[in-house]
């Protein structure tokens, strides 16, 4: 049973002792309705002590500890002075919810109790908490919990401008919707416009130059000679269309309509042409987006494909986490559940198919450069996700990569290393880091520089008249000579070794000179040049080889042992 109950406010931390709980009734109507009831409960538990928070600042630090399950270096010091540090058999037991019991247990010892009836101790104090602490109104704890709930929740968020990816998604579905929109609508007004003036589909098949000319022209009897400059102008600087659209004009087939009528076809046409220019800024707006969050998948995929993984996904954060055999179908589920489901063939490609490089790639290696590009897609994004600066070089690395092994399919020829791709990566940015450096270096010279020769013009205004000795007593190191730096042996012997060739050192001759390591293969060869040598010189002094000299000791041998043996029979 629990003897001390632990609660937390926005406000503070409050120890309530447990005078009286019923363990066998708890669950009974009669001693639920007493938690209710704040004359009963009042007698079942007293306040011991109530810590408030400091400011707002260390009452967010708390509840951040809280929510992750820790101990805060103020909590620990309150249940420290409040309940005697607990000894073996102690009697001391802690209400507390139940992620925290645990931890309770193991860092600070306290026995700790998470059971139905301690979770009803708590809901009583929560309940009647304005009444128990003593102090405190109900206006002061709510507003509070406001306070604090705004911000733990702001905390929470890490609003970060720059990369959030919310207006990523929004963007992309927007862009989608659009597509069909304005398809929809160009079928619409060439349908209604065509009725006036059919034979402009055939002269300006564009939807977008479609609506313009249609907005332009409006009743095609008042188009003329006078028009034709700035109907060329809709039309790419194109004469020689806007002179078949005149000629298209004075000799149509389509019916006359009133002015009425063509007053609203030229404003769908007007709002038809403003949702394609809109179309055209968003999709401005998605690219530098997406060259902001994720530079490293744009690169790669494109800003289009790029943007739909992630909204597919979720978040970039979602994406980044997903092994690369889940962004190979992401976005063909349907297919790979019926699938399973049949039996059948799974998926090769979902939303990475609009890749080009997978249109690219022949029939029979579609399925193995989707798989190759989802590992690529993979790598990009966890670089994006997780780096603290986010660079387009390694998408534009990755990228060379697809490429090179789009080119081994066709040739054959063996693409680089994802190692080695990776390292000159990041050799590229230590060398752009060091520039950087260098520059900011120069700077900083050039600044000192301007403020030492102000420096030496003031001195030579105060100092002029004075003698010559004066001038040299200034200048103490003006007849030094400088002397040149002996060169060190081990100066000598890195040089050689960078050189790939022996040092000749002149000046100590006596010094023993140091045996270069040869490799296993260097070492075979010198062992049969000096065996061949050897031979050589055997056959050339008529002498018997080695091995000669040793097969005819083996016989002479062999010849004694069997002279013993017969020695011995005859005795």
């Amino acid at each position: 049973m629990a003897t001390h109950a632990l609660f937390e406010t926005s406000s503070g931390y409050a120890i309530f002792e447990v005078k009286l709980h019923d363990v066998v009734g708890a669950l009974d109507k009669a001693v639920q309705a007493s938690i209710d009831d704040f004359s009963k409960f009042n007698k079942m538990v007293s306040l011991v002590s109530f810590a408030p928070f400091q400011n707002a600042a260390h009452a967010l630090e708390n509840m951040n500890d809280l929510s992750e399950n820790t101990i805060h270096p103020y909590l620990r010091d309150i249940l420290e002075l409040n309940l005697a540090k607990p000894k073996k058999g102690s009697s001391v037991v802690l209400a507390v919810n139940s992620a925290l019991a645990p931890v309770l247990k193991e860092q600070m010892g306290i026995n700790c109790s998470s059971k139905e009836v301690a979770t009803d101790i708590l809901r009583g104090i929560r309940e009647h908490a304005p009444r128990l602490l003593k102090g405190l109104q109900d206006t002061d704890i709510t507003k509070a919990q406001l306070g604090l709930g705004h911000a733990y929740s702001r905390a929470k968020l890490k609003f970060n401008v720059n990369r959030i990816d919310n207006m990523i998604i929004q963007a992309i579905a927007l862009l989608d919707q659009l597509d069909k929109d304005v398809n929809l609508f160009s079928m619409r007004v060439r349908e209604w416009y065509g009725y006036h003036f059919p034979e402009l589909v055939k002269i300006v098949p564009d939807n977008y130059q479609y609506a313009r000319v249609a907005q332009f022209i409006g009743a095609k009897e008042t188009l003329n000679e006078e028009k034709l400059p700035d109907l060329a102008a809709l039309l790419d600087d194109d004469e020689t269309k806007a002179q078949n659209v005149l000629d298209a004009a004075r000799g149509s087939m389509g019916v006359e309509l009133s002015e009425f009528d063509i007053l609203n076809v030229g404003m769908f046409a007007t709002r038809v042409v403003s949702l394609a220019e809109y179309r055209k800024s968003l999709q401005a707006y998605l690219h530098e987006k997406m060259n902001d969050v994720a530079p490293s998948l744009t690169a790669l995929l494109g800003d289009r494909i790029g943007a739909r993984l992630i909204s597919h996904a979720g978040s970039l954060t979602n994406l980044s986490k997903y092994p690369a055999s889940t962004v190979q179908i992401l976005g063909a589920e349907k297919a790979l559940f019926r699938a399973l489901k049949t039996k059948g063939n799974t998926p090769k490609y979902g939303l990475i198919y609009h890749s080009s490089f997978i249109g690219r790639a022949g029939p029979k290696f579609k399925g193995r450069i989707s798989r190759f590009l989802a590992n690529k897609c993979s790598i990009a994004a966890r670089i994006d996700c997780y780096t603290d600066t986010p660079t387009a070089k390694f998408g534009e690395a990755l990228r060379q990569q697809v490429e090179e092994r789009l080119n081994f399919f066709e040739t054959g020829e063996p693409p680089s290393k994802n190692a080695d791709a990776m390292r000159k990566v990041f050799e590229s940015l230590a060398l752009d880091v060091d520039e950087d450096e260098e520059s900011d270096e120069e700077d900083a010279m050039e600044v000192d520089g301007a403020k030492a020769k102000a420096k030496a013009k003031a001195k030579s205004k105060k100092e002029k008249g004075k003698g010559k000795d004066k001038a040299e007593d200034a200048l103490p190191f003006a007849n030094v000579e400088v002397t040149p730096k002996k060169k060190d042996k081990k100066d000598k012997k890195r040089k050689s070794d960078e050189a790939g060739m022996d040092v000749d050192e002149e000046s100590d001759d006596s010094a023993p000179k140091k045996k270069v390591k040869l490799s296993k293969e260097e070492k075979k060869a010198l062992k049969k040049e000096k065996k061949k040598e050897r031979k050589e010189k055997e056959a050339m002094e008529g002498g018997e080889s080695r091995k000669d000299k040793k097969d005819k000791k083996d016989k002479k041998d062999k010849k004694d042992k069997k002279d013993k043996k017969e020695k011995k029979s005859k005795d």
